[in-house]
């Protein structure tokens, strides 16, 4: 019995403190909308950001390449020959290792 008076007694003394405690572990762990969460959804908004940003580039960068193309016939025998390692007939092609890192 004496425990559970001392027990209530400090309640008593330190219940400000204690209800604030018990808000911040609700609010930083238990809640829906939690601190911790709303941190992993920043990091993966972030990532989904650069990702977005990395193929918008790449899209402006294959458009670019397909106007070329459809502008100049020579680039599509270019583009032929580096990337499909294309040739014409009696034409001997020397491909070296660092051509095909592309």
């Amino acid at each position: 019995m004496d425990k559970l008076v001392s027990l209530w007694m400090f309640v008593r003394k330190n219940k400000y403190l204690i209800t604030i405690l018990v808000f911040a572990v609700i609010v930083v762990f238990l809640d829906e909308n939690s601190i911790l969460r709303r941190v992993k959804y920043a990091h993966e908004e972030q990532v989904l950001r650069s990702e977005i940003e990395k193929y918008r580039n790449e899209y402006e960068e294959s458009t670019r390449r397909l106007g070329e193309l459809a502008v100049d016939s020579g680039a599509i025998e270019r583009v032929a020959r580096e990337k499909y390692l294309m040739k014409k007939p009696n034409e001997d092609i020397y491909v070296f290792d660092e051509d095909l890192e592309d």
